[in-house]
């Protein structure tokens, strides 16, 4: 039982090991791979090399003129950052802000964990130069797994097999099945948490422009070079 046991756990994480990640995508492209082959598909869905900045691409997004940014740790593409090419007053980037936290909201491809609108009388400047405010909001794009229980089941069973015994899952107690839902849990925000999105107002000399993030979090520096 011991080695059949042993060798099951073997077989999954060498699974988990090998398996492609799940990782953010901007316009279905994963965020991922060389900042060059990034750009190149990016050229792909329309974006044009900025004349005076070769690591800038020009395009639309989303209805809005924007400006596209590839950021890299090493030689792995771990953000792609969109900017509004044409900054607005501060009515209009409320108004802004709280559409795309709607839109996003109501995109079955994400998820929110609570994010805030901002009330028509806020006074956005005040805020952002005296009290240092930032308005952004988060959101996270849906883990491929979750849509696969079995799969699920599969990536999540090492961690449950490294800390229960198959006698004691055959044999649950109310404890240990909690605890497996606790575990469960964790790990689908795990999931959650490597696959950001998030947007916040940006300043220039009193106009506003949104700046979103679309990050890889399996690519982003953990302190490896520490």
């Amino acid at each position: 039982m011991k080695k059949i046991i042993a060798g099951f756990i073997f077989m999954l994480i060498a699974i988990c090991a090998h398996a492609q990640k799940d990782v953010t995508q901007f316009l279905g492209i994963p965020v991922d791979g060389s900042k060059y082959a990034m750009i190149q598909k990016l050229k792909t869905k329309g974006f044009k090399t900025n004349p005076s900045n070769k690591d800038v691409l020009n395009g639309r997004f989303n209805g809005m003129d924007v400006n596209v940014f590839v950021g890299t740790n090493g030689d792995k593409v771990c953000r792609i950052m969109v900017c509004d090419a044409n900054p607005v007053d501060e009515r209009s980037i409320q108004i802004r802000f709280n559409n795309l936290c709607r839109q996003f909201e109501n995109n079955s491809k994400y998820i929110s964990l609570g994010n805030e609108l901002i009330p028509d009388d806020e006074d956005i400047s005040y805020e952002m130069l005296i009290n240092k405010k930032r308005y952004e909001a988060i959101f996270y794009q849906q883990p491929a797994e979750l849509s696969d229980t079995t799969l699920l089941r599969e990536r999540l069973m090492p961690r449950v097999l490294e800390k229960y015994t198959a006698e004691e899952l055959a044999n649950k107690t109310e404890d240990i099945q909690q605890d497996l839902i606790k575990m469960g849990v964790e790990y689908m925000m795990e999931l959650y948490s490597k696959k950001p999105v998030w947007f916040m107002i940006s300043n220039n000399y009193g106009k506003y422009y949104i700046t979103m993030f679309y990050d890889n979090e399996y690519n982003r520096a953990n302190g490896e070079d520490l």
